[in-house]
């Protein structure tokens, strides 16, 4: 790997491990200072899809661990199983946080309706009652 190609490779890492803010301040950085720098660094970003989910740059950031050997095969199979299981978990806790944001939605559509059909049956009930008969004999 060049220097360059190091250099980049690092500066990537580097901001990948600090999230959606740091591209951002980058990006901004670079069309402050040269403005062809700034829009590199936009398109680049939408190219690798940084910034279109929360999940955009976690597997760069898993392919950088993963990708690198501590030397010890037996320790790399440990990490490895257990970034794995760490996903898994991850996973399985943004599905229950799916499923409790949709329970707690349709709790609340189901309140709303409630009310809704309560306030129809009141209002119906006022507006009889406020009706004059009228008696056609």
């Amino acid at each position: 790997m060049t220097t360059a190609t190091a250099y980049l490779h690092n500066a990537e890492s580097w901001l990948d491990q600090r999230g959606k803010g740091a591209w951002i301040a980058a990006m901004v950085l670079g069309f402050i200072l040269f403005w062809p720098l700034g829009l590199a660094l936009l398109f680049y970003m939408i190219w690798s899809k940084r910034m279109t989910s929360p999940k955009s740059c976690a597997p760069w950031r898993a392919r950088s661990h993963t990708s690198r050997s501590s030397g010890n095969s037996a320790f790399d199979a440990y990490r490895d199983d257990t970034i794995r299981r760490l996903e898994e978990e991850q996973e399985a806790f943004q599905a229950f946080m799916e499923r409790l944001r949709n329970a707690r939605d349709k709790a609340e559509f189901d309140q709303f309706m409630n009310d809704r059909r309560e306030r129809a049956d009141t209002q119906d009930t006022t507006e009889a009652e406020t009706t004059p008969r009228q008696n056609f004999d």
